[in-house]
């Protein structure tokens, strides 16, 4: 049982679009992800996914409206729900979803990461 400090680990990376897991429970897993640019449109089947913001401003896009998430607010995906990360500026954020999720959900291509680093 050791705490983890959130800002340190976001200080051991810098690349976008590639989350690091820095946590596990329940069968979830917490993972610290920077963000900038847009994503793609996706779903996840099976998975709900938690958005927490902890620097910037994010954008979710769903196909009729567009969701702002700012400093200390998340947004829960819902399974099944299209969306559409975006990020104008660089972002800093927790998700919390299932071990199985995928980043791209229902959609693999160049953008889908596999393996996750452990940090």
């Amino acid at each position: 049982m050791e705490k983890v400090n959130i800002s340190e680990k976001f200080s051991q990376f810098s690349d976008y679009w590639n989350p690091r897991i820095i946590g596990e429970l329940n069968g979830q897993q917490v993972k610290a992800a920077r963000l900038k640019g847009e994503f793609i449109w996706h779903h996840h089947e099976h998975e709900d996914e938690l958005f927490l913001i902890t620097k910037g401003k994010l954008k979710m896009e769903f196909r009729d409206k567009t969701v702002e998430i700012g400093e200390g607010e998340f947004i829960i995906v819902p399974r099944g729900v299209e969306h559409k990360p975006v990020a104008d500026e660089e972002v800093e954020l927790l998700l919390f979803e299932p071990a199985s999720t995928l980043n791209t959900g229902n959609i693999e291509n160049e953008r889908t990461m596999k393996e996750l680093k452990r940090i």
